[in-house]
């Protein structure tokens, strides 16, 4: 028996099917552009994000930071801590924003980094470089000048003054006769290591390390050519040295210098006592003195060049460049006495007899006289 069809049962025609067909890609079209639209806003956000982060990277650590007007210079001491550093670079970098120093410290672990030394920071520095400079010990040297002291003691002090070394550290070398034995020297000879000049040197040096430079310095002076000249004077360095001392005390006079020397010269070649007045003044450590009376001459002391012939045990000063070459190059002369001049010019009066001398003696002392300086 055939079954009628149901009349409720629509029949779909080609035509609904394409309809169909064409809503289903429209709406997965739709659906694709929409997951566009969002990888799309997700990729600026991230891009956004980025930007905002690199940014911000930037201007802590790239962009200049610091506004000194002019280059300063942060010392790092043995004691020196983190914050300590930090208080320092603060307070003379003129820092705009510090946030980026304190960034670079937590992730290198600066506390374990910490180098002492003389560290520069300059106009529009930014933290990037300042940092690297301070973990990584890119310090700047310093200028230290060796002058011509008197004492040794002083010499400890004016170095101590200049690094990082302390003063005492220095003299403990200077007045240990180990060290000095060490080195060729005696303490009564020891100034004579020392050339007079500014070096550049790093100012955490060692003491070890500092006393290696001075004596590369002192190589450096006494040159084949020197050495020479020496030698056919009958000197050795030290000598000359104690002799160039000497000239330096007695005079300022660069162009006089030679002509002293010629003269104390020609004076221990006749096996003359030199007479030299600054080294009373070193024997009684007096060197306010400015008039040497009878009684100072009687001091009993090595260094008494009136009562003993020969130089002195060592140096009474650290003689410069200039007073070291004015002995190896000293003018030669018949002179054998000298006298300040009475104009106090700080020159001398030249004889080569003593009736010669005596007289240019009185006219200086009146000149004392008149001016009442008695002592």
């Amino acid at each position: 028996m055939l079954q009628r069809k149901d009349s409720s049962q629509k029949e779909i025609t080609p035509i609904q099917i394409l309809v169909i067909f064409d809503a289903a890609k429209i709406t997965s079209h739709k659906m694709k552009k929409k997951k566009r639209n969002i990888l799309l806003s997700i990729l600026i956000g991230a891009f956004l994000l980025c930007a905002i982060a690199g940014g911000t990277v930037y201007y802590y650590l790239f962009a200049p930071q610091f506004r000194p007007s002019k280059t300063v210079y942060i010392y790092v001491d043995r004691d020196d801590t983190a914050d300590s550093i930090y208080n320092k670079i603060k307070k003379s970098g003129h820092v705009n924003k510090f946030t980026g120093f304190y960034w670079m410290a937590k992730y290198k672990d600066f506390k374990q980094n910490i180098h002492t030394g003389r560290y520069a920071i300059r106009p529009n520095d930014n933290v990037y470089h300042v940092y690297s400079r301070f973990s990584r010990g890119y310090q700047e040297p310093v200028n230290l000048t060796i002058g011509s002291v008197r004492t040794l003691d002083r010499l400890a002090r004016s170095i101590g003054r200049q690094l990082m070394i302390d003063s005492a550290e220095i003299a403990g070398r200077l007045f240990d006769p180990a060290f000095q034995n060490k080195i060729g020297y005696t303490e009564t000879t020891l100034p004579s290591l020392f050339i007079p000049e500014t070096y550049q040197v790093y100012w955490d040096i060692s003491a070890d390390d500092f006393f290696k430079r001075i004596q590369k310095e002192h190589e450096r002076f006494w040159n084949e050519k020197r050495l020479t000249q020496a030698t056919a004077i009958g000197m050795t360095p030290e000598e000359v040295s104690t002799l160039a001392s000497i000239v330096e005390e007695e005079t300022n006079n660069n162009e006089e210098k030679p002509m002293v020397a010629g003269l104390y010269i020609n004076r221990l070649h006749k096996d003359m006592p030199l007479q030299a007045d600054p080294t009373i003044k070193f024997a009684l450590q007096d060197f306010g003195l400015r008039r040497i009376t009878n009684e100072h001459l009687k001091v009993n002391s090595p260094y008494n060049t009136y009562i003993n012939t020969g130089l002195p045990p060592g140096p009474i000063r650290i003689p410069s460049k200039k007073g070291l070459d004015s002995v190896l190059n000293y003018t030669k002369h018949n002179y054998i006495y000298m006298c300040a001049k009475e104009d106090f010019s700080g020159t001398h009066n030249f004889a080569s007899n003593y009736a010669d001398h005596m007289a240019n003696a009185r006219k200086y002392w009146k000149a004392l006289n008149e001016r009442k300086i008695f002592k």
